[in-house]
């Protein structure tokens, strides 16, 4: 039986080494600061870590869906945006 493995290509190996990167840094958040402090921020509720990434990830995914409809299927540019999303959301919700 043979198993057709994944072509490690330049991205898909950046795509798994950035994931391990914010996987280790966001464990190594998680045991300084356990839970994250909550804080109120715009949205005028408490929120954490954990809500701010749900937040930020919910939003790239809209951002990126609305880009393929609107832009076609270069991503570059919808990755750019939904960073700056991202880094908002952390700053300021």
């Amino acid at each position: 039986m043979t198993f057709s493995w994944m072509a490690w290509t330049l991205p898909t190996a950046l795509f798994f080494l950035t994931i391990l990167a914010l996987l280790i840094a966001m464990s190594i958040g998680e045991y300084f600061s356990p839970g994250g402090s909550p804080r109120t921020g715009v949205l005028r509720f408490e929120t954490t870590r954990g809500d701010r990434l749900f937040i930020s990830l919910l939003g790239s995914a809209f951002i990126h869906l609305a880009w393929l409809g609107l832009a076609g299927p270069n991503l570059w540019w919808a990755l750019a945006i939904s960073v700056v999303y991202a880094i908002g959301v952390f700053r300021y919700v």
